[in-house]
C-alpha cells in the first residue's frame, strides 16, 4: 500500500510517504519554501498545502500520484463544532473548517492526477497518536499513548493505548482547556512569537523561581477522570507584558519557571492516570507540541510509572502527516514498521555536491576523512557547518544539518548564539558517543532524538561548560555507530585530540530561518557567517581558503 500523509490545517505543513507500512520519505514544507514553520496558524492560511514537500516525497520514492492507494489528511472537519461553543475567541474558525472540507479538491489541484475520492480525513489527535504509538520501537506489549498540544478539531488532548496496532482511546480533553494554548499565551505575553518560540520560554524558565506556582495550581487543575481544567489567567497581574523584542527581567523568568513547573506536574498526573487506565502498560509514546518540552519529558521519564518513554521526534503538527499516513495504512491492512531514524528528507549524492561546489566556484578539498578533518578544526576551537546525508524530519538537528563547536570553551555559547543571531540565554546542546553517555550524564538513555534534558555529572561540568545550562542540565543526543557512523567517527576523533567525547550540536540555520536543506543554502550560510569549515558531504571548504583572518 502507498499512502501519502498531509498536514496543512494549522502550522508546520508537511508530507510523509508510507509504503507497505514503512515511512520512506517525510519533510516539512518550510525546508522547501524557506518560510519558518511553513505558515502562520491562522484560518486564512488553512488552504495552503505542503505542495513542494508532497511532490518531493512522491518523486523521491518514484511513486506516481495515480498509484497512491490513499492520501491521509490530518484533520477531520466532520468532528468540528462552532468555535464559540468551544469557548474559543476565533470568529474566523469556520473558514478554517470550510477549507478543510475542500481539502480533497485542493489536493487534486496541487497533485495533478489525484482522485479526490482517495483523500481520507484522520482526526488530528488520532494522527498525533499514530505518529507515536505506531512509529515507536516495538515494545512487545501494549503501548500507552499521550497526546498534548494546542488544539485539534474539538480537543487538546488524547490518552489511549495501542494493542496490536489498534488504538483504544481512553480520554480526551475538550476545548477551551488546553496546555498547549496555555503555553502559547505565555509565549505571546513574554514578547515571543506563539506557535513558534515556546522553546525560548522553556529555556528562560531555567533562570527563574516558580514563585507563582500556588496560583497556577489553583488555575490549572487535573480532574479525577484523566482530564484537566485551565482557567483564565491574568498574565499582567503576574508579570508585565513584554513587547516583541522587549527586555526580559526577573519577573518574566519567574513566571516562565512557574508555568513550566505546573506543566510538568500536570503532565505527570495525566501520565499516571493513563498508566492505571491502560492496565499498567510499560511503554509510553508521546506526541503533540507539548511533547517537545524536553524538560517535562525528562521529569516524566524520571518520576513517572513507565519503564520506557518514547517521544515522536517530529512531535509537533508536522508529525501528523506521518501519523495520518500510518493510521490509514493500518486501516488498509499494512502493519507499521517502527521509525529507525529521522533522516527522511532530501539528500544529494557526492557527485551532485561536487557539482554545486564547482558551480559556486568555491575552493574545496576531499580529505581522506571528512570526520577527522572536522574534528581537527573543532579541536582548534573552530566552528563547523556539518552537512551530511538526508535532512532531518522534525525540529532537531541530529547530525545531518548541524553547526558544531568545542564544548570545553566557556565562550562557545556566546559565539554560537552570535553566529545564529539568538538570545544569549538560549542553551546549546551536546552530542555524545552512546557508550560514553553514562560517564558524563544522568537521565533517559538512549536519547538519539534530543528530546530529554539530562543532569551533567559534577565532575564534567567544568570540562564541558558550553553545553551545561545554568541549571546544570544538558539536552543530550546520544550517537550510535550503527545508525550514525560518520558522526560517531567524528566524536571518536575529537576525543582522541581533546579527551572530550562531546561536541556542541545546534541546528544549521540562523535565527528566524528554517534549517538549511540544500547545498546552496549551506554555502550561503557559510559565506555569511563566521564559520571555519563547511563539511559538505566528503568535501571540505575552509574559511582560510578565502584569506580571511580569525
Amino acid at each position: 500500500m502507498r499512502v501519502l500523509g498531509i498536514n496543512a490545517i494549522f502550522h508546520d505543513p508537511a508530507a510523509a510517504l508510507v509504503v507497505d507500512g514503512r515511512v520512506v520519505a517525510a519533510a516539512e514544507e518550510e525546508r522547501f519554501s524557506r518560510r519558518k514553520h511553513g505558515k502562520r496558524p491562522v484560518p486564512f492560511s488553512a488552504w495552503e498545502l505542503p505542495e513542494l514537500s508532497a511532490a518531493w516525497c512522491l518523486a523521491g520514492a518514484g511513486v506516481d500520484v495515480d498509484s497512491l492507494d490513499a492520501v491521509a489528511y490530518s484533520f477531520d472537519p466532520g468532528l468540528c463544532r462552532d468555535a464559540a461553543e468551544l469557548g474559543l475567541a476565533d470568529p474566523w474558525d469556520g473558514l478554517r473548517v470550510d477549507y478543510a472540507r475542500r481539502a480533497p479538491q485542493f489536493l487534486a489541484a496541487a497533485l495533478p492526477g489525484l482522485d479526490p475520492e482517495k483523500v481520507r480525513f484522520v482526526p488530528h489527535h488520532v494522527a498525533h497518536a499514530a505518529s507515536a504509538g505506531l512509529a515507536a520501537p516495538p515494545a512487545g506489549e501494549d503501548t500507552a499513548v499521550l497526546v498534548l498540544d494546542g488544539r485539534g478539531e474539538v480537543a487538546s488532548h488524547l490518552a489511549g493505548v495501542y494493542t496490536d496496532g489498534q488504538l483504544s482511546p481512553l480520554r480526551s480533553q475538550e476545548l477551551p482547556h488546553s496546555l498547549g494554548l496555555l503555553y502559547e499565551e505565555l509565549t505571546r505575553h513574554l514578547g515571543f512569537l506563539h506557535s513558534s518560540d515556546e522553546y525560548k520560554v522553556m529555556a528562560l524558565a531555567s533562570y527563574g523561581t516558580p514563585r507563582h506556582l500556588g496560583v497556577l495550581r489553583e488555575l490549572v487543575r487535573v480532574t479525577d477522570d484523566g482530564g484537566f481544567r485551565v482557567e483564565r489567567i491574568d498574565w499582567a497581574g503576574l508579570a508585565k507584558e513584554v513587547a516583541a523584542g522587549g527586555e526580559l527581567g526577573e519577573e518574566h523568568a519567574d513566571l516562565a519557571a512557574s508555568v513550566q513547573q505546573r506543566l510538568e506536574e500536570v503532565v505527570l498526573d495525566l501520565a499516571r492516570w493513563l498508566y492505571d487506565a491502560s492496565g499498567g502498560a510499560g511503554t509510553l509514546a508521546m506526541a503533540g507540541g507539548v511533547a517537545l518540552n524536553c524538560v517535562a519529558n525528562a521529569r516524566l521519564a524520571a518520576e513517572g510509572p513507565y519503564r520506557d518513554v518514547w517521544v515522536q521526534p517530529a512531535a509537533g503538527d508536522a508529525g501528523t502527516a506521518l501519523g495520518a499516513a500510518l493510521h490509514v495504512a493500518g486501516e488498509l491492512g499494512d502493519r507499521s514498521a517502527p521509525m529507525t531514524g529521522v533522516d527522511l528528507g532530501r539528500g544529494w549524492s557526492d557527485e551532485e555536491l561536487e557539482a554545486e561546489l564547482r558551480r559556486a566556484a568555491l575552493p574545496y578539498t576531499r580529505p581522506a576523512s571528512i570526520a577527522a578533518e572536522a574534528a581537527r578544526v573543532l579541536a582548534d576551537n573552530g566552528i563547523v557547518a556539518w552537512y551530511q546525508g538526508r535532512s532531518e524530519y522534525g525540529p532537531r538537528a541530529l547530525g545531518h544539518r548541524s553547526l558544531l563547536a568545542h564544548p570545553g570553551d566557556r565562550d562557545t555559547t556566546r559565539r554560537m548564539n552570535d553566529v545564529k543571531g539568538r538570545e544569549q540565554f538560549r542553551p546549546i546542546a551536546p552530542m555524545v558517543r552512546a557508550e560514553r553517555f553514562g560517564e558524563l550524564f544522568e537521565g533517559t538513555y538512549p536519547s538519539p532524538y534530543m528530546l530529554f534534558v539530562h543532569r551533567v555529572k559534577p565532575a564534567w561540568r567544568d570540562r564541558i561548560p558550553a553545553v551545561t545550562h545554568v541549571d546544570g542540565t544538558a539536552r543530550v543526543q546520544t550517537v550510535h555507530p550503527e545508525t550514525e557512523p560518520l558522526v560517531a567517527e567524528l566524536l571518536a576523533e575529537f576525543e582522541r585530540r581533546t579527551g572530550l567525547p562531546v561536541v556542541v550540536n545546534t541546528s544549521l540555520n540562523t535565527a528566524g530561518r528554517p534549517m538549511v536543506d540544500t547545498p546552496r543554502e549551506a554555502m550561503e550560510l557559510f559565506g555569511s557567517a563566521p564559520v571555519d569549515l563547511l563539511a559538505l558531504g566528503p568535501f571540505a571548504v575552509h574559511r582560510r581558503s578565502f584569506g580571511d583572518a580569525r
